[in-house]
């Protein structure tokens, strides 16, 4: 395998790279996270991990700040599926579905939460050994997954399918999984159909990165409010960039599948390690 060894996974906490005096989370780096998190946080190529990269090709600090900043700035994008679903949200059954889907996720995020931002956040190895199966795992699904092309209807998601789809959401705590993956695989192999999966993982993000983002302005608020401009800079590009990435994703999937998400996995994963990492 041309990544780096296997136990360099187990090595905690991974070493931050030593960037150039004065790389700091300026506005224009801001930006330009935000940007990438509003592209990414719903195509099934983790917005976390691309955060990640980014963040190590701009040469930026591993502070607890930038860690905090790429989990909120996530909710900034997820604010959009409030203003394109709004009238979803409202649907009393629908709201319920989403309540059982968030539980596993809700539980094992937060008990799991010192080992993410401890020691999986910002680890490169983690990062790319994840998109890269995650790719595999993209490709191997939709040669063998038949997709049913039918309107959204959120009356097949059962309550024991909704919390099936939690407990996928939950591998997402690991970066570079993607949420939108694990849902929306999760989902369709448990015999939910495509449009409706699709539409339901950009729904459950909302309750689960709003959970994320408060939890982690609970613990690191004196932090984040040194930081609060360019925090507001990457939540707000983040929001706009994520609206118009919502409605592309939805209109390309009315004529193509995942594939071209794994091989872009796969194929990223290896060039980040070839070229940036090596």
């Amino acid at each position: 395998m041309i990544f780096a060894p296997l136990h360099l996974l187990t090595q905690f906490p991974p070493a931050a790279p030593a960037p150039p005096v004065g790389h700091e989370l300026t506005t224009l780096y801001a930006l330009i996270l935000g940007v990438v998190e509003g592209i990414t946080e719903f195509l099934p190529v983790s917005s976390t991990a691309h955060l990640i990269l980014a963040a190590d090709v701009l040469h930026l600090r591993e502070t607890e700040f930038l860690k905090s900043f790429e989990i909120i700035i996530q909710l900034g994008a997820i604010l959009s599926v409030v203003v394109l679903y709004w009238t979803r949200f409202w649907n009393w059954e629908v709201f319920k579905k989403l309540v059982v889907a968030f539980i596993p996720t809700g539980i094992i995020g937060l008990a799991l939460y010192k080992v993410v931002k401890g020691y999986l956040l910002g680890n490169i190895a983690v990062v790319l050994w994840a998109l890269f199966i995650g790719g595999i795992a993209l490709l191997v699904f939709e040669r063998f997954k038949k997709h049913s092309e039918v309107d959204p209807d959120f009356t097949e998601i059962t309550y024991r399918k909704a919390l099936l789809v939690g407990v996928f959401q939950a591998i997402a705590i690991v970066p570079g999984v993607s949420r939108s993956a694990a849902t929306i695989v999760g989902g369709s192999l448990i015999g939910i159909s495509k449009r409706t999966i699709v539409e339901f993982s950009f729904m459950l993000a909302v309750p689960t990165m709003l959970a994320a983002s408060l939890l982690e302005l609970y613990k690191n608020h004196a932090t984040l409010n040194a930081g609060a401009s360019a925090l507001a800079v990457g939540f707000i590009v983040s929001f706009v960039m994520a609206i118009i990435a919502i409605k592309s994703f939805l209109a390309y999937l009315k004529k193509r599948d995942f594939t071209i998400f794994g091989w872009y996995r796969i194929v990223l994963a290896i060039a980040f390690y070839l070229v940036v990492v090596r």
